[in-house]
């Protein structure tokens, strides 16, 4: 029953968000297109284009949900780090990726439950007891995702992305488009996720050192350095606990 709450309110903010960053910001769908998860792509149309063909980009933009997922979520900086950990213990496909993909993908629902719930009930749930309109359903629902993103973008990487697009400067959040928005926070998450990585692999490359050190003492040319610290870095990867602190750490990073 929990897992079935959690993937239904998961697939509606999936949808909402997609049709918020797709449908709603590209005026591309022709009118008369029938209502898709209870949202009507014929009110954002603009004539022009068939049914068919509005109808097969409807269904094109649904890919466009893992691309999503990457960019606006935790996700991206959750796998990074797990990645980079898995190099920096050179264990090759161990841990696999799908793995790592779904625990990172689980830890990303966990972190974006608060903004999902918040786009649920001031959003969805109005629109969908009719108490709101769907204009006015996308424009606070977005609301929360975009402050989401905001909190974790570097003010740098903001200010990078305004300087090269059209839009006036402004020190207003709330002025900034959604476009400009997406492209910082990946920026953003992707040099905090190399930071975070950075720290990970110095205490296995002093292993690798002290090992390389030691095996040239002895005179042990031909033999690989990296065989012999794989089991001494598993051996303080475990005794530290260390999937539990990294896991806390990269919680403690979204809060």
């Amino acid at each position: 029953m929990f897992f079935k709450l959690v993937f239904s309110n998961f697939s509606k903010f999936i949808f909402f968000i997609m049709a918020n960053l797709c449908l709603f910001q590209l005026p591309i769908f022709a009118q008369g297109v029938p209502n898709m998860g209870g949202i009507d792509l014929g009110a954002m149309a603009s004539e022009g284009f068939s049914d068919s063909i509005v109808l097969l980009v409807a269904m094109s933009l649904i890919g466009l949900i893992p691309f999503f997922l990457v960019t606006t979520t935790s996700f991206l900086r959750i796998v990074i780090v797990f990645s980079m950990l898995r190099m920096a213990l050179a264990t090759q496909q161990s841990p696999p990726n799908v793995a790592l993909i779904g625990l990172a993908m689980f830890m990303s629902v966990f972190i974006m439950t608060p903004t999902i719930n918040t786009i649920l009930e001031t959003a969805v749930t109005p629109f969908q007891e009719g108490r709101i309109s769907q204009k006015e359903a996308m424009e606070i629902g977005v609301k929360p995702i975009r402050n989401f993103m905001l909190k974790y973008t570097l003010e740098n990487d903001l200010a990078l992305f305004l300087e090269f697009s059209k839009v006036q400067y402004t020190d207003n959040y709330n002025d900034v488009p959604i476009f400009v928005i997406i492209p910082a926070f990946i920026l953003s998450e992707l040099k905090i996720a190399f930071q975070i990585g950075f720290l990970l692999f110095i205490p296995f490359l002093v292993i690798d050192l002290i090992i390389s050190n030691i095996l040239l003492s002895l005179g042990m040319f031909m033999l690989s350095p990296a065989m012999i610290s794989l089991p001494f870095k598993i051996l303080l990867f475990v005794l530290t606990d260390g999937w539990n602190l990294i896991t806390r750490g990269l919680l403690l990073s979204f809060q």
